[in-house]
């Protein structure tokens, strides 16, 4: 039996082991997957005593960016993430990926069937989570993207980092006075329910707003988004996705992701 894990800290809010168990269900593959607590500064002697005897692990706070260092070969998305969440072990090596922006453009593109392409979009923060889903995003080929953060030029840092991939521009939340097509909430305000200093301008009836934060009530940004008309989800569908994206890289299969999303819902 294959042995897998998701490795954080803290951990026992993690539904991974469940959402990889359904997955399984759907290929009858026996596969063990735990959560794993780890003290913050014990993450390389933790992983490198679990690849002993597993096949892979999922990452997540605060050991991203210990699982790229850790990491023997790493993915053009883990890269350019500066971040890893899922580890494979493959032939002896360790390879990084990360699926978070995959599992985004699925949830956004296939489960609500929302086109990026030759949309500008609007990504709201320019931490960890914003530059983790840049790339798959480009991929899309989208009309523009344009970044706001509260510091400017941490957006322009990225906006500098990602351009050849898709044209792309740094805002500071003053200059929101244009709509968009797809907007990103990428920080984690939701989470404490601060509200964003945003314009109403940036939502039109055709505008989707996600929030990449989820929770059993719509957040403040997906009620804000709503009052101004737009379509509004959480990112609950990105957890599964993303999921499905490091199930198929250890597997070697896609599974179905709807019935997932349903249930994890349901336990919220």
């Amino acid at each position: 039996m294959k042995k897998f894990a998701v490795i954080g800290n803290p951990i026992a809010h993690s539904k991974s082991p469940e959402i990889h168990s359904d997955f399984a269900k759907q290929f009858d593959i026996d596969l063990q997957y735990t959560k794993e607590l780890v003290a913050v500064d014990n993450f390389f002697h933790f992983a490198k005593d679990f690849f002993q005897y597993a096949s892979g692990a999922n990452v997540t706070v605060p050991f991203k960016e210990d699982a790229l260092q850790f990491a023997d070969q790493l993915s053009e998305e883990a890269k350019l993430a500066g971040a890893v969440n899922t580890l494979s072990k493959k032939q002896g090596k360790i390879i990084g990926d990360n699926t978070d922006g995959t599992g985004l453009v699925r949830d956004i593109r296939d489960n609500h069937q929302q086109s990026f392409h030759n949309k500008r979009i609007l990504i709201i923060g320019a931490g960890g989570a914003a530059r983790g889903v840049i790339l798959p995003i480009a991929k899309e080929k989208p009309d523009a993207i344009y970044l706001v953060n509260r510091s400017p030029e941490k957006a322009q840092k990225l906006v500098e980092q990602f351009c050849q991939y898709a044209p792309m521009t740094a805002l500071t939340f003053t200059e929101l006075n244009q709509s968009f097509g797809i907007i990103i909430n990428a920080t984690s305000a939701s989470l404490s329910g601060e509200s964003l200093p945003l314009s109403d301008r940036i939502f039109t009836p055709e505008s989707f707003a996600y929030d990449m934060m989820y929770q059993a009530m719509p957040t403040a940004f997906m009620t804000f988004a709503r009052k101004h008309h737009a379509t509004a989800v959480d990112g609950l569908g990105m957890l599964v996705e993303q999921a499905a994206k490091s199930f198929e890289i250890w597997h070697g299969v896609k599974p179905h992701t709807q019935s997932v999303i349903e249930k994890v819902r349901r336990q919220l």
